[in-house]
């Protein structure tokens, strides 16, 4: 079943703010967070994160039916890139070296405010090459 394309989008919003905070803090513990969020959206998909609930919950009945709707894979798959991003990052900001914490990290930011800011998903193009890379050798 498809999903509503604000979803995704309002979670890269989410993804940005504590992304950057966590760039600007050093905060391994947020970071931690963050990749928590990002496992839950690979394993369950995005609705199953916790920024898909609160926008399920909270935005969705405030913004009026959905115009748009989208595959869930393509989102789910870029949860998964996030979360290989936020591992490393973590792994910088806990065991060093600590430019590997902040690269990591500034690398998800950049693809979470391209989703938020400008709807593209970088993560979903990565799903739909791979995808369209692996038609072609089959």
């Amino acid at each position: 079943m498809d999903i509503d394309v604000r979803g995704p989008r309002f979670g890269a919003a989410v993804t940005a703010v504590v992304l950057a905070v966590v760039l600007v803090t050093g905060s391994a513990w947020l970071l931690a967070w963050q990749t928590l969020a990002f496992a839950l959206g690979a394993a369950g998909g995005v609705g199953r994160s916790p920024y898909g609930v609160l926008f399920r919950r909270v935005m969705r009945p405030r913004l009026g039916p959905p115009t748009a709707f989208e595959a869930p894979e393509p989102p789910r798959f870029a949860q998964a890139v996030g979360l290989v991003f936020a591992v490393v990052g973590l792994v910088g900001y806990t065991l060093g070296p600590q430019w590997l914490g902040l690269a990591a990290t500034g690398a998800a930011l950049a693809a979470a405010f391209l989703n938020a800011v400008f709807g593209y998903c970088l993560g979903c193009e990565m799903y739909l090459l791979v995808r369209r890379l692996t038609v072609r050798a089959g």
